[in-house]
């Protein structure tokens, strides 16, 4: 017999549905898996940023040794006689860079002038190091801040310095001044109705009788989405007038607790009008964390009045549309799901529950009210 002559054997291929039902196989298994690894690449983002922040509590350690004092804010001269108060001076995390291994751009900085670029008043010198993008300032799980700020890019800033459970953020406000590491600590040739610009000293850890390891020092926020169009939980609603005394005892809670609690109920029903008033960004402001230079509300500092994630808006109190120095609410937010990162004054890093009720908020941003907190109640 002929085997060359012998029909090739018939090997049966896939059908068309046994191909369909491996793809629907795999598609599942890729659904299944998906959000495991969107976890896994949040988890290692919020371990960065708690990096981040910790890097910022050693610094912050290092530099009170340093210099017997914590970094506050303060105006220095914008031109030959000339000086300025909370406009234009210069933040914590300013002074801060030479601790997380900024050198070159701290010593870059000329801190005898202004805080900002502003060509009108002759300190365009600062446009190099204020443009800075410092990746240590920045949550990996955040969005780059959108935009330019003096023809560069926003360097942005996702790490605030606490001024505490206090709607007031100058250290020369009397029994109103804020209740927690951080101020604007005046400038050395002005003054104001207010006294802002009187000059304070500093504090330091002599000063946090409530313990370093039981008051926040740095405190994590979203930038601005920059867009006031829309409602988010970063953006900070303007004006919403304070019923109490932003600049008396009652600015600190819990002090004014009762007032606070009203203001924070008036913002959230004005929020959503913000959005279409005229001119938006004076009214939905979309701009928080835009740069890390000025020591200011809105800029560097911010507050520890409510929990993470908050469903109440930020809120500034002031009808003059000018820059953010003005009492209010600039506090906690992040994108991580169930809470934001906290540094403490000791250095170490905590989460922060969104769930954290105010009374323990209140009590970890204030350095010396004697509150008593259990290791379960953040």
């Amino acid at each position: 017999m002929d085997r060359s002559r012998r029909h090739p054997r018939f090997r049966p291929g896939f059908t068309l549905i046994e191909l369909l039902v491996v793809i629907a196989i795999i598609a599942v298994l890729i659904a299944l898996l998906l959000p495991a690894v969107q976890a896994a690449r949040e988890a290692a983002r919020r371990a960065q940023c708690t990096n981040n922040l910790k890097q910022l509590g050693l610094a912050l350690a290092n530099y009170e040794q340093a210099n017997g004092a914590y970094p506050a804010s303060y105006g220095s001269a914008a031109g030959p006689g000339t000086y300025w108060t909370t406009w234009g001076s210069w933040s914590p995390q300013s002074m801060l860079l030479a601790y997380f291994e900024q050198v070159p751009v701290y010593n870059s900085i000329n801190f005898s002038g202004i805080s900002h670029g502003d060509q009108a008043h002759m300190d365009m010198l600062q446009k190099t190091a204020i443009t800075t993008r410092i990746n240590s300032l920045l949550c990996p799980s955040s969005p780059l801040p959108v935009g330019t700020y003096y023809g560069s890019q926003k360097p942005g800033n996702n790490y605030f310095a606490s001024v505490g459970s206090s709607l007031n953020w100058v250290g020369a406000a009397g029994s109103g001044a804020p209740n927690g590491i951080f101020m604007f600590g005046g400038s050395a040739l002005s003054a104001d109705p207010n006294n802002s610009g009187e000059q304070v000293g500093a504090r330091g850890v002599r000063d946090v009788t409530d313990g370093t390891s039981n008051t926040i020092a740095f405190g994590e926020w979203r930038m601005g989405d920059f867009n006031c169009t829309q409602l988010s939980i970063q953006d900070v609603i303007n004006p919403m007038p304070y019923p109490g005394n932003t600049w008396g005892p009652a600015a600190n809670m819990p002090a004014g607790a009762a007032t606070f609690q009203t203001w924070i109920n008036q913002c959230a029903g004005y929020a959503p009008s913000t959005i279409t008033k005229s001119p938006q960004w004076e009214y939905n402001m979309s701009y928080l964390g835009q740069a890390w230079n000025q020591g200011m509300f809105g800029w560097t500092l911010g507050n520890t009045l409510l929990a993470p994630n908050s469903p109440y808006p930020n809120c500034r109190t002031c009808t003059w549309n000018g820059d953010w120095d003005c009492p209010g609410m600039y506090g906690l937010s992040s994108y991580h799901p169930g809470g934001g990162n906290v540094a403490m004054a000791d250095g170490s890093v905590h989460f922060l529950k969104s769930s954290t009720s105010m009374l323990v908020v209140w009590a970890l941003g204030s350095r010396a009210q004697n509150e008593v907190l259990s290791g379960g109640s953040y």
